[in-house]
């Protein structure tokens, strides 16, 4: 699985995946689902900053591809440190496929 394309909108961020799958992402839960030491406790695993403790109007400004197997971004609110694997970011999508298969499980 690798990522064909990243486009930040207004409404979110959205990737194309190489398998055509068209991924959705609201800013500010993506941004509360950082993985980095700075918003998930290394030890314990205990999640230090959620989607609830982000601004509302918090946006992806800017990102990067790292390596074959991941996306950083860059958030209005300064952060910058966490990677998004290519495997998580499947999971968290919101897309309207995603999202309806999720809720019937």
């Amino acid at each position: 699985m690798a990522v064909n394309e990243v486009n930040l909108e207004d409404d979110g961020v959205h990737i194309l995946w190489d398998d055509g799958h068209s991924g959705y992402y609201p800013h500010r839960y993506l941004r509360g689902h950082c993985c980095c030491a700075g918003c998930v406790e290394e030890m314990t695993g205990r999640r230090r900053v959620a989607e609830e403790d982000v601004r509302e109007d918090v946006q992806a400004i800017d990102w990067m591809q790292i390596g074959r197997y991941a996306v950083q971004f860059l958030w209005s609110d300064t952060h910058d440190s966490g990677i998004y694997p290519f495997d998580l970011l499947r999971k968290l999508c919101r897309c309207s496929e995603c999202f309806v298969g999720e809720n019937e499980t």
